[in-house]
């Protein structure tokens, strides 16, 4: 297993319930679903929902979370402030088994699943091509083996980035203490600053979730003079012990992404608290199944959703909310 010291976690995730805690003690809500900050593709997918059952819960019933991430929300499902959230299904495996090295003590073993395989979420790499030029390849493992200083930068503790970022530097043979010890850094800032560090030669290497449309990522690769790197087959053996799915994404989903580029897929599966009253976790699944067609026009990124294949267990992770399993059940999809 990987060793990752994730020191900010447990504090980022108790920040993360105390502000759901703030944000809904002014008005009891029947159904908070956990996203992410207005403007991503969660988020949209979340108002989308409420909009939808709204109608079927009642007026007021419903409440989106503009706050979390991937790492963040199931343990938000778990501690009760919120009753739904999205979560990348490898984050969801992590936290429902308590993995150590990720969640450091804590544990998820009260969430479920309602809906899984929305939306492919590859984790992946680019590089400034003047770096790439200058260490004479475009291989991460070899770039990663040269001993060479190498500046890696990602989004800070909570996205499910991170982990996955220290899972591939496990599989290359090094580790975020190797790196600096190399003379190379680890860089993590606020999603914001990104573009700027790429842009400005601040960092070599950039990991992080690719989905198509990514404003980050298409910012990097219209502004910035950069390549794309596929995952090392190493790596990849590690990742897919921890739950990712080896696949690519591209081409031509970004500027100068020619070819496809070899990833790893978290996946997006939306969890449920197992103490959600069983007919609210039917009706959100069918609400979710029976508006596929809207929901995947509502954002690029759920535009892959099958929901023949929502209930498979490769999409989901965990185990499925009763609620869930009665209605894939009812609807002939079991």
């Amino acid at each position: 297993m990987f060793n990752v010291k994730l020191s900010g976690l447990r504090r980022a995730a108790t920040a993360a319930v105390a502000a759901t805690v703030l944000a809904s003690s002014a008005v009891a809500q029947d159904v908070r679903i956990g996203a992410m900050r207005e403007g991503s593709s969660w988020y949209v997918f979340a108002a989308t929902l409420e909009q939808i059952i709204e109608p079927i819960l009642g007026k007021n019933s419903v409440e989106v979370i503009a706050r979390g991430g991937g790492i963040a929300n199931p343990m938000v499902v778990q501690g009760g402030k919120a009753e739904i959230a999205l979560s990348n299904k490898a984050s969801a495996v992590w936290a429902n088994q308590g993995n150590e090295s990720v969640y450091e003590g804590m544990s998820a073993p009260d969430i479920r699943a309602l809906v899984g395989g929305l939306n492919d979420v590859y984790v992946g790499a680019m590089a400034r091509n003047a770096f790439t030029d200058e260490m004479g390849t475009t291989d991460l493992d070899e770039i990663m083996a040269s001993g060479k200083p190498v500046r890696v930068l990602m989004k800070p503790v909570g996205s499910s980035a991170v982990p996955v970022a220290q899972m591939i530097f496990e599989g290359l043979g090094t580790s975020a203490e190797q790196i600096k010890a190399n003379g190379g850094d680890i860089i993590q800032v606020d999603t914001g600053q990104i573009a700027d560090q790429m842009r400005n030669g601040n960092a070599d290497v950039y990991i992080d979730t690719m989905i198509k449309g990514h404003p980050t990522i298409t910012e990097v690769a219209l502004t910035a003079d950069v390549v794309f790197l596929d995952v090392p087959e190493p790596a990849m053996a590690v990742l897919e012990k921890n739950g990712l799915t080896p696949g690519s994404y591209g081409p031509d989903w970004y500027k100068g992404q020619s070819t496809a580029t070899q990833g790893a897929n978290l996946g997006t599966v939306l969890i449920a608290s197992a103490t959600l009253d069983e007919d609210i976790a039917y009706q959100v699944t069918k609400a979710i199944i029976e508006h596929a067609d809207e929901l995947k026009a509502s954002h690029g990124a759920w535009s892959g959703f099958d929901p023949k294949k929502a209930m498979l267990p490769e999409n989901t992770g965990i185990a499925l909310h009763p609620g869930a399993l009665r209605y894939y059940r009812e609807a002939g999809l079991m």
